[in-house]
């Protein structure tokens, strides 16, 4: 390889990046504190200590902060959903669904108010954007993780895994958002009944 071919990092893209994580988070903290619709793109550069004119260097608007806080929130989800993975015990399948529905809950319906904004009418867009990124990100994780070792000892017997968990989790967040008080193992025997998994 060639000097020429061989790129050096660039010290500023780390800076840049950083700047980038540093926006996001103080738009997640104002959103947590005073709410979506009550948090402008002034207060978020006031927060940072930054101009508008380098706010909008990273976003073209609040509405591209708000999906890569979205994104923030997902990632906090996945971590989760990875400690939930790295701590069920191998052919326990009516507690790891237990633990998930759990995990689920305290992931997906937290009392702060960015999420009660993002449950409102006003932000139904956002929300449903909100729900198919969270669907999207788990169905993949599940399929490379869980799956896997639920394979090792039992037979998968549906076809279009992805899809099947996709649908199947925008299902049960959706049930959940309209029936609160479900019952945790009502919700369990549906989605082991209809990823027809075996269970003792």
């Amino acid at each position: 390889m060639t000097a020429q071919q061989r790129k050096e990092p660039d010290p500023k893209s780390g800076a840049a990046d950083l700047r980038r994580l540093e926006i996001i988070a103080a738009a997640r903290e104002l959103y947590e504190e005073k709410g979506l619709s009550k948090t402008s793109v002034q207060d978020i550069t006031k927060r940072v200590g930054v101009t508008r004119t380098l706010f909008y260097h990273y976003f073209p608007d609040k509405d591209a902060v708000t999906l890569a806080v979205l994104d923030d929130y997902i990632n906090d989800y996945v971590e989760a959903l990875t400690y939930w993975n790295e701590g069920r015990c191998e052919g326990e399948v009516d507690d790891a669904l237990a633990s998930v529905i759990k995990l689920l809950r305290l992931g997906l319906f937290e009392e702060d108010p960015f999420h009660k904004a993002l449950a409102s009418q006003e932000n139904a867009a956002l929300y449903l954007e909100f729900i198919n990124r969270v669907a999207d990100h788990t169905a993949r994780y599940i399929i490379q993780t869980t799956v896997q070792d639920y394979a090792a000892l039992h037979e998968i017997r549906i076809e279009h895994l992805y899809e099947t968990f996709y649908v199947l989790i925008v299902g049960v967040i959706g049930y959940l958002r309209q029936h609160p008080d479900a019952d945790d193992a009502i919700i369990a025997d549906v989605i082991a009944q209809t990823l027809h998994m075996d269970r003792p």
